[in-house]
């Protein structure tokens, strides 16, 4: 922990905006945990700081800036959670999968898990310590929607920030005995609705995702669709929110893109490469005249070589969230 971030406001004369912009980053991923959802998520941590810097000239220093405001952004996003529905991807439904070949059932009034953008964060500096890929993987988020907002917020600063029982205790007003119970239920939910994690995920950065992410887009680009077969794995899936309905294994994912993909010829589709919930991603813009638009989000899960896991976010109103042109 830096100096910095130990001093209190006397000490270190009062600047809150230089005391507390570091942490925005990982306040952000922190709320979007907690929500699942990255427009909540920044209306949060902005109203995380606005509650920090009004009441800042109450800060005593008795804990750490950044222990202070991630209490102050855990409570924020409990009071917004009060009687929110959970935000599921068409495989967190319980429906089984789906027909390739039938009509896509389409329900946008539905809160929809969505992507984060890549935070780059910097491994040289002492106070991003939050942020590891595997606390922000759309398996890890979707799976904590199954959590009430209490189970989250004590398994996340349990779990993922490291705090001890009675430090979450006093941040969510409970008692440590609560606290424990709490984790408890919530580890033994998670294992019950978790995928089991693959730690041989592939990173972005690696050779092998970036090579295999480039034979993706190089498939769709050329609308090549059946070469796509040779790069999942047997048990892919393939879901579209604000579809319903989710695909397994590559025949009926080839089969549904042939089905729906309003592509025709080569070019029609175009794909930029990108990082979003610490995974490989891509951005896919569609012909439309002379130029292509915003599309979906494809962010994917790869391993051993090959594609296990896609969530093609049907969203164009992300684009703009993660720096992305408004058109090719």
């Amino acid at each position: 922990m830096t100096v910095l971030a130990e001093n209190s406001p006397a000490e270190g004369g009062g600047n809150f905006s230089a005391h507390a912009e570091p942490y925005r980053r990982e306040l952000l991923a922190h709320c979007y945990r907690m929500t699942g959802s990255l427009h909540d998520a920044e209306d949060l941590v902005q109203e995380t700081l606005l509650r920090a810097w009004k009441s800042y000239d109450r800060f005593e220093g008795k804990s750490s800036i950044r222990t202070w405001l991630h209490r102050i952004a855990t409570n924020t996003c409990l009071t917004a959670l009060e009687g929110r529905q959970r935000r599921p991807l068409p495989t967190g439904l319980g429906a089984p999968s789906s027909d390739p070949a039938a009509e896509l059932v389409e329900r946008r009034e539905v809160p929809w898990l969505e992507p984060l953008p890549d935070l780059a964060e910097d491994p040289a500096d002492p106070s991003v310590i939050v942020g590891s890929r595997e606390s922000v993987r759309l398996a890890f988020v979707a799976a904590l929607q199954h959590l009430s907002p209490r189970q989250r917020a004590v398994l996340l600063l349990r779990d993922v920030l490291q705090w001890k029982s009675a430090e979450v205790a006093g941040a969510i007003g409970t008692t440590t005995i609560a606290v424990n119970s709490l984790l408890q239920r919530a580890r033994s939910q998670l294992d019950t609705v978790q995928p089991s994690r693959d730690e041989r995920l592939a990173a972005p950065e690696s050779p092998e995702a970036q090579d295999l992410l480039a034979r993706y887009i190089a498939a769709f680009e050329s609308y090549d669709i059946d070469r796509l077969v040779e790069l999942f794995t047997a048990e892919a899936v393939w879901e579209m929110p604000p579809n319903t309905g989710w695909y397994q294994g590559p025949q009926d994912i080839v089969t549904l893109i042939h089905q729906q993909c309003p592509a025709e010829h080569p070019g029609d589709m175009r794909m930029l490469p990108l990082v979003a919930n610490g995974q490989p991603a891509a951005a896919m813009y569609m012909r439309a005249g002379d130029r292509h638009v915003p599309f979906q989000l494809h962010v994917l899960d790869m391993s051993a070589g090959r594609v296990s896991h896609v969530v093609a976010f049907l969203d164009d109103g992300l684009f703009a969230k993660f720096g992305l042109p408004g058109s090719l």
